[in-house]
């Protein structure tokens, strides 16, 4: 506790919990259209390729914006970036409360609700903008644990969908939306991280260095996996299973709500342990897991225990690498955690497509778990051989923090052969 307590002390911990209230409200909202898509699908006669399209398109819109956002964001600064898209997402709901009466309509609903998804990268820099570098681990996974909104949305939206009906969810959202606004404009403070003398070119530079690729398709594993397979779930479990519309949400919450709790112990164990260790003990269990939840299709009880294992991993694989970017980008961690985080959703946009294009052509979901835990085991081989030049310019062995010595500042990252972003 007194660990803690001293972690609050070096750090804005009002900021703190606005980015992670910010984000969670996002992803309620970014993942609402799965939450209630037994209820949509009912209504519009769906099709298993239909269902994943729709899924798809919150991920992907969501993705793409992403990194205009954290662009945005390194000039006018976070408070401001994350008080302007909750604004959008105001629109949005009031959109699809009062104009979505098709399938048509959904699919210019699901476009929109791509804004909620672009508020990653924007909310883990100004949550941990105050905090030094020893403590970024444990600051972004309690601000990612905002992620834990998808099981907000999984549990919440289907009783509500059912009592009130599914587009009246849209409504009751459009009002909730000025909550997070007040708390973000009251408690939110500008962090002093961001190097607004940088040029357009060094900001972008994440962009043009291998490092900055690794780190997104490793995070398509697991930020990709717990978001795609968050959004499919409820789908999954009613078309697998026959559970009802309710009971699918609920089962959905479990899962999500375990990889979120989890994230922030894998910040925290990646400042002690190292984000490459944790991750690499991730990314087998979620090898494993997957293949094991397409295995045993048939038990319900099997299929949730194995999913609750693999989002737990999911979780805490999020937090780790998370623990790391700021360590590689520490000058510009909101521009490359905004296209880490674009890369990663982008990747968990493909899950729902995949899942429900192999259900439609194979009568069968195992193809699509394997195909998911096979890039797993590549993602691990890529980072065990990426890791020997980590370890070698900017992190200490298995992934920790470098601590500067007393009375001097902590060394930027010295990589070889890229553009420094400082």
């Amino acid at each position: 506790m007194s660990d803690f307590r001293q972690f609050l002390r070096a750090g804005h911990s009002p900021t703190l919990f606005a980015a992670f209230f910010y984000l969670m409200f996002s992803f309620v909202i970014w993942v609402l259209n799965g939450a209630m898509a037994p209820f949509i699908s009912e209504q519009f006669q769906l099709t298993a390729a239909q269902k994943g399209t729709l899924l798809s398109i919150p991920i992907i819109a969501g993705a793409v914006m992403r990194f205009p956002l954290g662009l945005l964001a390194q000039y006018v600064g976070r408070k401001t970036a994350t008080l302007v898209e909750l604004s959008l997402i105001t629109f949005t709901m009031a959109f699809g409360y009062f104009f979505v009466s098709s399938y048509d309509d959904m699919i210019k609903m699901a476009f929109l609700l791509g804004v909620a998804g672009a508020s990653f990268g924007v909310a883990m820099s100004l949550g941990s903008g105050w905090f030094p570098p020893q403590y970024k681990g444990l600051a972004m996974g309690l601000v990612g644990a905002g992620n834990g909104g998808t099981a907000l949305a999984a549990l919440l939206a289907p009783p509500l969908a059912q009592k009130f009906g599914w587009q009246a969810v849209y409504g009751i959202a459009a009002l909730a939306s000025f909550v997070p606004m007040a708390v973000v404009a009251f408690m939110a403070k500008e962090p002093p991280d961001r190097d607004e003398h940088a040029s357009l070119k060094e900001h972008l530079a994440c962009l043009l260095e291998k490092d900055g690729w690794v780190f997104s398709l490793i995070y398509v594993v697991t930020f990709g996996g717990f978001i795609g397979i968050t959004t499919f779930l409820p789908t999954y479990y009613h078309d697998q299973f026959g559970v009802s519309k309710v009971q699918a949400g609920q089962l959905t919450m479990l899962a999500a709500l375990m990889g979120s709790v989890v994230r922030i112990f894998g910040g925290w164990i990646s400042d002690r342990w190292g984000g490459v260790n944790t991750l690499t003990v991730v990314l087998v269990v979620v090898s494993v897991g997957l293949v094991g939840v397409g295995l045993v299709g048939h038990s319900l009880v099997l299929t949730t225990l194995l999913l609750i294992v693999c989002f737990a991993a999911l979780g805490a694989g999020n937090g780790a690498l998370f623990q790391l970017v700021p360590l590689r980008w520490p000058m510009s961690t909101a521009v490359a955690g905004s296209m880490i985080g674009e890369i990663g959703a982008l990747g968990g946009g493909l899950v729902p497509l995949l899942m429900g294009n192999v259900k439609q052509q194979t009568g069968s979901f195992l193809l699509g778990f394997v195909v998911l835990a096979v890039f797993s085991v590549l993602m691990l081989a890529v980072m065990r051989k990426m890791q020997l030049r980590w370890t070698r310019t900017w992190a200490e062995k298995g992934g920790r923090a470098r601590v500067a010595a007393p009375g001097q500042a902590a060394a930027a990252p010295r990589v070889t052969g890229v553009r420094r972003v400082s």
